[in-house]
């Protein structure tokens, strides 16, 4: 089975939300994917996804249960076949946990958006970043998918 890590600042915004959106776009194609997804920070541990992200998710359709915020290690990164970051300097931070390890930017897989960019933090604006957000996980997820599935 193939194994596909999100990673973001705290894991209670953009990295759940792409995990989410990552489950049903497998399941709806009949992919065998396990799916996580984790923070940089340890900050947030513990907590629920954040109430807009909930809001906005369970708006599209998207399951917003059972989540609990946590910290990647490098164990986690190195099982990985794909870890997707949502900022360059997220990249940077887990391969030097795992040098060599298969981890790429989900802004890159996003057809609209030129590589290189970091996917917006909705934390410090209102509920209309939360859409904005989700669009681009939505639109980058075919390829996230695609690559997982070809690296596995």
């Amino acid at each position: 089975m193939a194994k596909l890590v999100f990673v973001c600042w705290g894991n209670i915004c953009r990295s759940p939300m792409a995990e989410r959106v990552a489950r049903k776009m497998a399941d709806d194609q009949g992919l065998t994917v396990d799916v996580e997804s984790f923070g940089i920070s340890s900050e947030e541990s513990g907590n629920p996804i954040d109430r807009r992200a909930r809001r906005v998710l369970a708006e599209a359709g998207y399951d917003t249960e059972h989540h609990k915020a946590r910290q990647i290690g490098a164990d986690d990164v190195a099982a990985a076949d794909l870890v997707v970051a949502v900022e360059p300097s997220h990249v940077e931070r887990l391969l030097r946990l795992a040098p060599g390890a298969n981890v790429a930017l989900l802004n890159d897989f996003n057809p609209a958006k030129p590589k290189g960019e970091s996917l917006i933090d909705p934390w410090y604006g209102d509920q209309e970043g939360f859409y904005d957000t989700l669009a681009d996980v939505e639109a980058a997820m075919p390829g996230i998918l695609k690559a997982v599935s070809e690296q596995h």
